[in-house]
């Protein structure tokens, strides 16, 4: 089986640095960029930014493709092989309080520090490319 999946990573500057929203799942314990199924009919790009909407609060704007993610999972009765194209959005509005019931919470952290502390590889993977693109301070 085939899975296709799009996520985003939301930059807003705090003093002066770039910071990320992410979200908590799975009680808390996971920390993990935003991402969900791509639905019939909607590119993968329309799919990052209504999962942003939705998981985060937050009102975006695309700014460019980052990369794919690919991995294999199991799921009862099969293999599934799963693609997650991730994106990079520029904040425009709203509150990470506004997430919606799908995420424990919603949170800020500076993007400097996401290539360690997300959970999942590959999405460490896609922030430190992030980083490279976004830098630290500019």
């Amino acid at each position: 089986m085939r899975e296709f999946s799009a996520g985003g990573m939301v930059i807003r500057r705090f003093r002066g640095r770039p910071w990320v929203a992410c979200i908590r799942l799975k009680g808390g314990e996971v920390l993990a960029l935003p991402k969900g199924l791509i639905e019939p009919g909607e590119s993968a790009a329309e799919a990052a930014t209504r999962e942003v909407r939705e998981e985060t609060g937050l009102g975006a704007v695309l700014v460019e493709k980052l990369d794919d993610v690919r991995y294999w999972y199991r799921r009862p009765g099969a293999r599934v092989f799963k693609v997650v194209s991730f994106f990079l959005f520029r904040y425009r509005s709203g509150s990470v309080r506004d997430h919606d019931h799908e995420v424990d919470a919603a949170e800020w952290i500076a993007l400097a520090e996401a290539p360690e502390r997300l959970s999942y590889r590959g999405e460490r993977a896609v922030a430190a490319g992030a980083l490279r693109r976004v830098g630290a301070a500019g």
